[in-house]
């Protein structure tokens, strides 16, 4: 190859290239910036729009189902969901993966204003955003606590002090806080004095909107100066706002002082927050889309720790949760096993070789295949995150591969005592092409990967390009820097390696180990071609192993006599891989299945929802009894609280973020911890608890929600009694208790009332109006609410005398003349999916892989009957680990069809790659085993390590095949050549396999944080990469025998009409008569 002998008559200009590369590889690192996944543009758009005070009825008849009709006809919608709660509609729009996201929100906003002017005058302006995938949940959570200073003096110092510190943080996009009180001036209106002034509180608000105001005037323009002339009328103390007129009867002047009493003071919470039990202030914070995870994260622990310094007594500022932290730990995990498989990889080299010079020439390939890829992930745009460095860690057996190979071409040369320089050259040269094969298999296993449909191939397509660009570099390395250091870095006349002690012995032990594989596979060959025949018991059908001689074609034509037979020791390999796979295809129903395997981060996400109706205060004593139980558990280290309404719309929940100690300072693992907080609330009542991530997801949509919440309710009864199922939920809730203004229409138009003028007096009175603001003297803007006093806002029958309006005389209108007020049931959330009503059901797994649960509530789904008009729709991590199986499978099989195409370019033969790739389903049974016996399951990253595979055991049979072509044209029969071929090739296939096996194996023991993600694909990769290779070397020789005397046979039929050479190119296609 002409770079190979440019790189050996170069040796300076090779080395440069190999510098060169190491520079552009380190200078796009540090370029990258770093995510906990890769930066997949989800083709999410949420859409929420505020209503206060309507019901989830008004909420989805005048808001949802207008903004539902209108987004559907935008063109690449895939699927709309919406919640319609209290107070506010939000919607979500999914749009065909692959869609251009900015026209595609354009044209929602776009959709959405025309349809604004038909919205309630009330309801607010639409919120409207697209998904940012990891920026959806916060990067760093903060709590801000101090057990001896008031809500209020807390609430000052995180509003004006941490708060702005954080958002000044380079990369942060906002931030949210929790369990904050804010400042209010708030006037509760005395119905009795509004009746005597004959007032209502829309004439107050109106009034108050009038009096508190600042209005620019003009400008005064002079030769000398210009001066704006302005009314100040603000009110500059709160307690002057009982001095504002508000209207005059006659001679008397009516304040607002005279109508109510006015008080300064904290508004009613909506959300409490605690730490450890004691009362705080939380802060979520949020990053921006294009910043690192890791320099936010950092900048914002600085911040922390600069405000610390600066902080009164007595208040703390706590981190509670750092994602970057995970990030950090992960990374540097992944970090960790790549450099421990390097240097395992190396020993393994090191002890096969013999020889440190031999090892540090296949051993640069390592940093500069890894340091190259680099560029690539730079070049693509991807960011350093878990899935590229998995890629580079997963291929560390890989990159060595080629240069294993070469080199020891290289030394067998030497050994025959050719010179360095013609040994560098020529070896390079015999092996190349059987070295370019394998790295194409490779190749050819990953693209396909790479481009997987839907999300979980967006995720893999940094994974495996990043993968093919490092095994591209290391064949480059491998062709270029490898044989020009072979060829001027001679080894010694004499190996004193052997004679040190340690390293001695280990060497010895190796060449013995070598030298008793070298014999067992002598005797196997001799044995699979020494003509013996085996009685066997077969079913009555045609026999294997005979399709061609005398025996085969009576045995087809009368099939039904036979219940014994003789078999040649090739037929029997031939019946023992098959029932090896089949075998391997009973254990994969053993095993069980999962999207993707859980992880130990050491953080617990448990959901409490309380009865419909819990107030604010009981719900945060419920909370306690919650946080006592979590907190005995000698594992937790943190417990974070909040209560109430969270945004979902319920206020009748509770979020904790329980942080535990690292994996190594406890006995139990996550899942045993939280299956102990489990029992530990059992006996709490009225406190459903939801712990984790619940990966089945059902809903079911139709016309009648009376009929969805029944069908709903007997599916959750019929999944309760599925082995695993835990933390069981329906979206069926009790209604909200509520009550219904009536309006008496014939009394209400003899009175000129119309429902809205009648909703703007109740809103006042009952849920507040907020008239004006305030500036108070630090600067913050303070409201001024009008409404009643909490004792008038206890009992419905008070609402019956409130003076709503006023008639031509004067005379109050009380709102029992012209209303009635019923109880009823307010849903406590409508939802909708596909512009239909949808009601859900919700599970999490436990005790049991959670694939082999959602396969069990598919077939109960499957098999349940529905009145016409209604449907399942599985959602969840049933539905992404269908698709992701799906996505591989077709990517399993496109992967085979292109190793074919490379086997098949290079050995220029169609029946050859059959006998190659036979070696394929021989990984499977290792696969299942490796699994099965280290209680791994077969998930998304361990049928990757399956596709892997295919990719890994084609090496071995092509460096075997390969070897047997070319010695089979000095005129060796085909068991000799074969024969010549794993003696000869043994040495690199078995350093091969060893590298791959010690690369993989910190992988697989899953050591550092993250680890149990990538550990089943280590264990895959480790099991059948054994049982492939060690029946690699038995099973490829005896089909390869098949192929040739498939290729003979066809040769002699058509050799009358054909004259060219037969498919199996130019080998001779005779068997040895001595040896069949």
């Amino acid at each position: 190859m002409w770079f190979t002998r440019v790189s050996i008559n170069n040796p300076v200009f090779a080395t440069m290239v190999m510098a060169a590369l190491c520079v552009l590889g380190l200078f796009s690192y540090n370029q990258l910036r770093v995510e906990r996944m890769p930066d997949v543009s989800i083709p999410v758009v949420f859409v929420s729009v505020a209503y206060p005070g309507a019901s989830p009825e008004a909420i989805e008849t005048e808001l949802t189902r207008p903004i539902e009709l209108g987004l559907n006809g935008i063109a690449g919608v895939k699927m709309i969901r919406s919640n319609s709660v209290e107070g506010r509609s939000e919607t979500v729009v999914e749009f065909l993966l692959g869609a251009d996201m900015s026209r595609a929100v354009q044209d929602v906003r776009d959709k959405v204003s025309a349809l604004q002017p038909g919205f309630p005058r009330d309801a607010k302006a639409p919120y409207i955003s697209r998904f940012d995938g990891d920026n959806a949940q916060p990067t760093v959570q903060l709590a801000l606590i101090a057990p001896t200073r008031s809500a209020r003096e807390l609430s000052l110092l995180a509003d004006q002090t941490v708060r702005k510190r954080i958002e000044r943080v380079a990369g942060v996009a906002r931030v949210d806080v929790g369990g904050m009180t804010t400042r209010q001036v708030r006037v509760d209106l005395d119905p009795q004095r509004l009746r005597a002034y004959q007032l209502t509180p829309a004439d107050v608000s109106a009034a108050l909107q009038k009096v508190n105001a600042d209005v620019p005037v003009g400008l005064l323009s002079s030769a000398k100066e210009d001066a704006l002339v302005r009314v100040e009328g603000r009110v500059r103390d709160a307690k002057a706002f009982g001095d504002l007129v508000i209207a005059n009867r006659g001679n008397l002047v009516v304040r607002l002082g005279d109508l109510g009493e006015l008080v300064e003071r904290e508004r009613e919470p909506d959300s409490l927050a605690r730490v450890d039990g004691v009362p705080a202030i939380a802060f979520y914070v949020y990053k921006q889309q294009e910043a690192n995870i890791v320099e936010t994260g950092d900048g914002i622990k600085a911040a922390t720790e600069e405000m610390r310094k600066s902080l009164p007594p007595g208040v703390e500022l706590r981190l509670v949760y750092a994602d970057s932290d995970w990030v950090k730990d992960s990374l540097k995990g992944v970090k960790r096993t790549l450099i421990e498989g390097a240097l395992l990889t190396i020993a393994i080299v090191f002890l096969f070789l013999h020889s440190w010079r031999s090892t540090i020439i296949t051993g640069l390939t390592l940093p500069i295949a890894v340091i190259s890829a680099f560029i690539a992930i730079y070049a693509f745009g991807f960011t350093l995150n878990f899935m590229t460095m998995m890629a580079l860690s997963l291929c560390i057996g890989l990159l060595i591969d080629d240069a294993i190979v070469v080199r020891e071409n290289i030394v067998r040369h030497v050994h025959m005592g050719k010179s360095h320089l013609a040994a560098a050259r020529e070896g390079t040269e015999e092996i190349g092409l059987a070295v370019m094969a394998t790295t194409f298999a490779i190749c050819a296993v990953f693209v396909p990967v790479a481009f997987m449909k839907g999300i979980v191939g967006k995720f893999f397509f940094p994974f495996g390009i990043t993968v093919v660009t490092a095994v591209l570099v290391s064949l480059f390395v491998s062709f270029t820097l490898d044989p020009m250091l072979s060829s001027i870095w001679r080894e010694p006349p004499t190996n004193r390696l052997l004679k040190m002690p340690v390293i001695g012995h280990l060497m010895r032990a190796t060449d013995r180990l070598l030298d008793m594989m070298h014999g067992i596979y002598e005797r196997l060959i001799h044995w699979v071609f020494g003509g013996r025949r085996h009685r066997m018991w077969f079913p009555p059908i045609p026999a294997w192993g005979h399709p061609f001689d005398a025996q085969g074609r009576r045995l087809m034509a009368e099939p039904r006599r036979l219940r014994f037979a003789t078999i040649t020791s090739r037929g029997l390999v031939v019946w023992a891989a098959i029932g090896s796979f089949v075998a391997a295809i009973g254990l994969s129903t053993v095993v069980g299945t999962e999207f993707i395997p859980d992880t130990d981060d050491s953080y617990i996400r448990m959901n409490v929802r309380m009865p419909v109706g819990t107030s604010l205060t009981r719900g945060s004593e419920k909370m306690r009894q919650v946080e006592d139980v979590v907190r005995a558990m000698p594992e937790v280290r943190m417990v974070s609280t909040s209560v109430g309404d969270t945004g979902n719309g319920s206020r009748n929940t509770g979020d904790l973020t329980i942080q535990l100690v690292k994996p190594h300072e406890r006995k139990r693992t996550q899942k045993q911890v939280e299956e102990a907080i489990r029992k530990g609330l059992a006996p709490i009542p009225g406190a459903d608890v939801a712990l984790g991530q619940r990966p089945i997801f059902i809903s079911l949509l139709g016309p009648d929600p009376a009929v969805l919440d029944s069908e709903v309710l007997k599916l959750q009864d019929k999944m309760a009694k599925i082995k695993g199922i835990t933390d069981l939920e329906t979206s069926v809730k009790p209604g909200l208790p509520a009550y219904a203004v009536r309006i008496r229409a014939d009394a209400a138009r003899e009175l000129g009332l119309t429902p809205t003028q009648l909703a703007a007096s109740l809103r006042s009175f009952v849920n507040g109006d907020v008239a004006t603001y305030w500036t108070a003297p630090d600067g913050e803007q303070v409201e001024v609410e009008l409404r009643l006093p909490q004792p008038m806002r206890e009992n419905v029958a008070q609402l019956d005398n409130l003076p709503i309006a006023y008639a031509k005389d004067g005379t109050p209108i009380a709102l029992s003349r012209v209303a009635d007020v019923v109880p009823v049931v307010n849903p406590e959330v409508i939802k909708r999916q596909d512009l239909q009503r949808r009601q859900a059901v919700y599970a999490g797994v436990t005790g049991r892989p959670s694939g082999d649960v959602s396969a069990e509530v598919k077939k109960l789904v499957d098999s349940t009957v529905l009145p016409p008009g209604y449907r399942f729709d599985m959602g969840g991590q049933s539905r992404d680990q269908a698709e992701a199986f799906q996505g591989i499978v077709l990517a399993l099989g496109a992967a085979v069809l292109f190793i074919y195409i490379v086997l098949a370019s290079q050995f220029g033969s169609f029946l050859q790659p059959f006998a190659i790739m036979a070696s394929l389903p021989l990984a499977l049974i290792g696969v299942m085993l490796a699994l099965l016996l280290t209680r791994s399951t077969l998930n998304l990253f361990s049928m990757i390590g399956l596709v892997m595979l295919m990719g890994l055991v084609t090496k071995n049979a092509i460096l075997l095949v390969d070897y047997a072509n070319h010695v089979r044209k000095t005129g060796l029969s085909v068991a000799e050549a074969l024969l010549q071929a794993g003696l000869v090739r043994m040495r690199p296939i078995m350093m091969t396999t060893a590298a791959m096996i010690f690369g993989m194996l910190p992988m697989a023991l899953a050591l550092d944080d993250g680890g149990e993600i990538q550990a089943p694909m280590g264990r895959a990769i480790i099991g059948g990469v054994i049982t492939s290779t060690l029946l690699t070397l038995i099973v490829v020789p005896v089909l390869y025998s098949y192929v040739d005397q498939l290729a003979a046979w066809a040769k002699r039929r058509f050799a009358s009409s054909h004259d060219a050479p037969t498919a199996g190119g130019s080998m001779p296609a005779h068997m040895p008569a001595s040896k069949e």
